[in-house]
């Protein structure tokens, strides 16, 4: 993605992404000791640092429908980039990575801040197959790890009909399993039952017809 971004970018985002590349981790430590940025500042001619990045991000797009200086807005939009691609490079969190490259990513294509900032901007959906493709009663994979906010679709293979049943007692506090488990089971292959998760946690299941052969798996949400 970052060869992607560094097509589609400034000369700016593509010193970035260059720079992001190149830096190893021994470089970002001590860079961090330093206190300076893995990534440069946008040039702003003023004295706004790490503050302006912070600020409300829907403030860019205000500024257009109000009237004020593009430049300006566009500095800000540059900031947020290079915030998002910061944070690419030392978040030891995979989602807050993923996350921040999508954002950096649409950014450098064109998107409004506004538009990137939205809660499902980077959301994934990760399939899961129920029963392997020489018949075994297994889910494949029978543990995935997804992002708050993602979804899971699992897709009756071989072996069916399946369903997909939550543990009450291993899943998340406040998270109900009636609404999450399937009520029906799926006969016919290539049948899919597709859930959002917005609640971190780890996730018990199991095929109701098939649990005596084993037929469990885990989802972690981060």
């Amino acid at each position: 993605m970052l060869a992607a971004l560094a097509i589609g970018a400034s000369a700016f985002s593509t010193e970035v992404a260059t720079a992001a590349v190149e830096e190893n981790e021994v470089s970002a430590v001590m860079a961090q000791q330093r206190g300076r940025e893995l990534f440069p500042i946008y040039a702003m001619n003023n004295k706004c640092s790490r503050f302006c990045a912070a600020k409300d991000r829907a403030g860019p797009v205000q500024a257009l429908e109000t009237g004020q200086n593009s430049k300006v807005v566009k500095a800000l939009e540059m900031l947020a980039l290079n915030e998002d691609l910061n944070t690419v490079v030392r978040s030891d969190s995979m989602c807050a990575r993923r996350s921040a490259m999508a954002r950096a990513a649409g950014l450098a294509f064109g998107l409004s801040v506004a538009a990137v900032s939205q809660p499902g901007f980077a959301a994934e959906t990760k399939m899961v197959k129920m029963g392997s493709d020489s018949g075994q009663l297994v889910f494949v994979p029978d543990e995935i790890k997804i992002c708050k906010g993602d979804s899971v679709s699992w897709v009756n293979n071989k072996g069916g009909p399946h369903n997909v049943v939550f543990v009450e007692d291993a899943i998340p506090k406040g998270v109900k399993v009636d609404d999450i488990s399937m009520d029906d089971q799926l006969g016919d292959e290539g049948d899919t039952y597709v859930k959002k998760f917005d609640t971190p946690g780890s996730y018990s299941y199991y095929c109701e017809p098939h649990a005596g052969g084993g037929m469990k798996a885990e989802l972690i949400v981060e």
